[in-house]
């Protein structure tokens, strides 16, 4: 199975390991008990909508939520709130379930958890249901710009 996610990994030189699961199972803690992992490491990445329309994505261990006000502060907005499922869809090129950081249809700012940045490596989607890549984290900033910074709900 090759996804965008996963070209552009291999384009950027970057080792990771595959994780298939079934695509039937959805959310970052039951696909962590599917492939037996600590939630913490398997990574859900949410498309949100600022005020001004703009969209980003928040990336959020599977253990935690995302604070909106955090988020929104971080990003410089007044305000952001999850994007709509044909809007998250439109803009990252990938259905929901399958939408992780890497490949995207038009780059978007990423935003990591300062928790969940704290693994020495993540399972995220690798852009397709039922496809998770293992990875360095420090390679996921690298080649997303992630922003590290506390967006987790209290």
């Amino acid at each position: 199975m090759t996804t965008r996610g996963i070209e552009c990994l291999k384009e950027a030189g970057v080792r990771f390991e595959i994780l298939p699961y079934r695509h039937d199972v959805k959310g970052a803690k039951p696909v962590a008990g599917v492939l037996n992992l600590p939630e913490e490491i398997v990574i859900k990445t949410i498309v949100f909508q600022a005020d001004d329309r703009l969209f980003l994505l928040a990336l959020m261990g599977g253990d935690g939520a995302v604070s909106e006000k955090k988020l929104a502060r971080a990003s410089g907005h007044k305000r952001v709130s999850p994007a709509a499922r044909r809007d998250a869809e439109r803009v990252t090129g990938n259905q929901i379930g399958g939408i992780g950081p890497f490949g995207l249809k038009r780059p978007l700012p990423v935003f990591l958890d300062a928790t969940t940045a704290q693994h020495d490596k993540i399972v995220i989607n690798a852009g397709a249901r039922g496809t998770m890549i293992r990875l360095a984290t420090d390679d996921l900033v690298r080649l997303t710009g992630a922003r590290i910074v506390d967006i987790r709900v209290e």
